[in-house]
């Protein structure tokens, strides 16, 4: 009888709606791949072969495999929030347990961890001292919040054009408060170890005896430096630079109360003497002062880049991603994490755009890739599949009825 056959394909359909009603019920929830029920035929052993006319007993659950399309990437408010664009899952460690997912709903914990809604840190590969990437086995990624610590100033960089057709200056001997000692000045703020801003004026005086000869002079916030001269510039009938004298610039710390030490290099390199008026074209100095954390953000190689208030950025960390020769063989825990198996292979770790792994946009999120459209065709689809096989169990009981009631 055919009791058997329709029984199973009750509880096939039965089973075909709880895995639609799960997709629809989680068609909101960020980072969900949607499943399909995967059925198959059922025989019965025979030890001597079914032969050709062998009937079946009906239809069993094979398996159900998640679908790992890519959903819609959508844009939030959090610059925390993390969307993987490809291949890959983000790699989470909860006491020491790791746990993968693609829901990138991150937020920072009490001492500057990144976080998901379980406590589950992101992980990746931290900096040392020096700013540096420590790459080799991730670790729980942590947002420094310290302040970026001032740096000195080691060299300053002008390019300026002096004017050929300037005569030198009236007063052969320099000051600095006497304009008429100088030919033209300049100025740029440097920093000593402490992250002070001072100014540095450096002053230009065309020589009294030395054709194509210019003598720089320079001072820290109007006063003198350690040695006010700090060097001299050569130029070649062309208006190029032939020879620079060591430029080498020391200011002492007393000029300014509570400074720290500063002294640099001048580089002129690029200087000119040309028969037009004195330009500034350059002007860099490697120095600045301390910065507090204003921001930062994750760019599409998992590098995650802190914004000072000083101007400054720098190097906060870097995520990781991992993959798996076989993603359906991952077992679903549940709170949107997946666990590796036997069946799915190791992980295999990297950093985001490199290899098989996807890229990452920060301020997004990956929404569910359930399509609501196609699940109400399969509940309307698992209906009639029910219906269809309720009918054949109604109609082997009816003829099982009618030889009962055979005289």
């Amino acid at each position: 009888m055919g009791f058997q056959q329709g029984l199973s394909g009750l509880n096939a359909a039965s089973k075909s709606l709880e895995v639609t009603g799960n997709n629809v019920a989680n068609s909101s929830t960020v980072g969900f791949k949607s499943a399909q029920a995967q059925f198959a035929d059922v025989y019965a052993s025979s030890l001597t072969g079914g032969g050709a006319s062998q009937v079946g007993i009906g239809t069993s659950v094979a398996t159900v495999a998640q679908q790992f399309t890519q959903g819609n990437v959508t844009a939030s408010n959090n610059p925390l929030d993390l969307a993987i664009n490809g291949g890959g899952f983000f790699r989470l460690s909860s006491g020491g347990a790791i746990t993968y997912s693609r829901n990138g709903q991150f937020q920072l914990d009490k001492d500057g961890g990144i976080v998901n809604s379980k406590g589950a840190h992101l992980t990746g590969f931290a900096v040392n001292a020096t700013g540096v990437l420590a790459t080799g086995t991730p670790t729980n990624l942590v947002i420094n919040t310290a302040d970026l610590a001032p740096k000195t100033t080691t060299a300053v960089n002008l390019l300026v054009n002096l004017d050929s057709r300037e005569k030198s200056p009236a007063t052969t001997t320099f000051s600095a408060t006497d304009p008429t000692s100088y030919n033209r000045s300049t100025s740029v703020s440097v920093f000593d170890s402490l992250g002070n801003s001072h100014v540095l004026q450096s002053y230009f005086v065309k020589s009294q005896t030395l054709s194509g000869t210019w003598d720089v002079y320079g001072t820290a916030d109007g006063n003198p430096l350690v040695t006010p001269k700090i060097g001299t510039l050569t130029f070649n009938t062309d208006g190029g630079l032939t020879a620079v004298q060591p430029f080498n610039a020391v200011v002492t710390p007393a000029t300014t109360p509570g400074a720290g030490s500063l002294a640099f290099k001048f580089d002129f390199t690029g200087t000119t003497q040309f028969g037009s008026t004195f330009g500034l074209n350059t002007q860099s100095q490697d120095g600045y002062t301390s910065g507090k954390l204003s921001g930062f953000a994750t760019g599409a190689d998992g590098v995650i880049t802190g914004r000072y208030t000083n101007g400054k950025s720098a190097t906060l960390g870097q995520v990781v991603m991992s993959n798996f020769t076989n993603p359906n063989g991952l077992q679903n825990l549940g709170n949107n994490v997946w666990t590796e198996t036997a069946a799915s292979g190791g992980p295999l770790v990297g950093t985001p755009n490199s290899g098989n792994l996807g890229v990452l946009q920060s301020s997004a999120v990956e929404d569910s890739n359930v399509d609501l459209t196609a699940e109400l065709v399969n509940m309307i689809t698992a209906q009639r599949f029910y219906q269809a096989n309720a009918q054949t169990i109604k109609t082997q009981d009816q003829v099982l009825q009618t030889l009962v009631n055979l005289r």
